[in-house]
């Protein structure tokens, strides 16, 4: 008979809360019916967050949500997502399905869920097809708790307190959905886009920049040489899926034995994957300072001391 002996006397890391994190993107029913069916819905809501969801959400106590992507980041403007619902801007949700989006879910509203779960926002800018300004605007939106345009313009929305905001993603998957960048123009555009996240007041951002996809290790040599003295975290996306290629993912609820277990194989590559960019990584960063956040969800947990914060998804 097998024995396990647990020594709690000689701890081998400290396991962070944000390893629970979660990911929010606006693709089939995540956001509209998911978590968000407007004030006049039959279905019992506070704000137009559905309860049920909430309170689920809240005894699983999420400590981070990401949003609003995904793929769906690099085309949204968050200034659609303000103001009065009925003259807000709508827009097509090219990545997922091709469908209306009409923006009735917003900052204000992505603000609001976060408060109702009791969880940290996480933001990710759109790099791919918006602009150096938008990025900086929203940010001043969101955080500035003072005189200026954006503070104004969010208080006329209801909203005079600032918000604090601890992460933000300055783009995402910029090698494919993103813009199909190359490494060191991303890397370049990471620059810019992040001299313009301020941090304003007590309010510090953790700024985060866009990480290869599986072994595309030039990439994360590309952008840790040119920005990593200038972000905190960078991502790396990698997805377990039972297929050779995304294109071939399988379906989520229809699958055989051998396609189960394949997809738990798989994702034993994640070691191999975390331990090759952290060597690139280290390479650029000595002291071990910039993190390495694992898409799609978004958390981090503390492995030894010394050593690289490893984020989660």
């Amino acid at each position: 008979m097998a024995t396990l002996h647990i020594n709690t006397a000689a701890p081998k890391c400290r396991i962070n809360r944000n390893i629970y994190g979660h990911f929010s993107e606006h693709l089939g029913r995540c956001i509209y019916e998911g978590v968000f069916v407007g004030e006049n819905s039959p279905i019992p809501n506070v704000a137009g967050m559905r309860s049920d969801v909430v309170e689920a959400l809240r005894r699983i106590r999420v400590p981070v949500l990401r949003w609003p992507g995904g793929c769906f980041a690099d085309e949204y403007h968050w200034m659609d997502g303000i103001g009065p619902k009925e003259s807000r801007k709508k827009m097509i949700n090219t990545h997922w399905g091709g469908v209306v989006e009409d923006n009735s879910f917003g900052t204000h509203e992505f603000m609001e869920l976060c408060r109702q779960i009791g969880c940290e926002p996480y933001i990710n800018g759109n790099v791919g097809s918006g602009t150096i300004r938008e990025m900086s605007e929203w940010v001043e939106y969101m955080t500035f708790d003072g005189v200026s345009p954006m503070a104004a313009l969010r208080t006329e929305n209801g909203h005079p307190e600032a918000w604090k905001v601890k992460y933000f993603g300055v783009g995402n998957e910029n090698w494919g959905c993103g813009g199909n960048m190359r490494p060191e123009y991303y890397a370049d555009e990471y620059r810019r886009y992040q001299t313009y996240v301020r941090n304003y007041g007590d309010n510090k951002i953790f700024r985060i920049a866009c990480g290869p996809s599986v072994d595309d290790y030039a990439w994360t040599d590309g952008v840790m040489r040119v920005a990593g003295k200038y972000a905190d975290a960078i991502t790396l996306h990698y997805y377990t899926v039972p297929g050779s290629e995304w294109e071939h993912k399988g379906s989520a609820t229809n699958f055989t034995r051998e396609e189960y277990y394949r997809t738990l194989r798989k994702a034993l590559r994640m070691e191999e994957l975390v331990q090759n960019h952290l060597e690139i990584m280290n390479r650029y960063d000595p002291d071990h300072r910039v993190g390495l956040i694992v898409d799609e969800w978004g958390t981090w947990f503390d492995v030894e001391p010394g050593t690289n914060p490893v984020f989660l998804y």
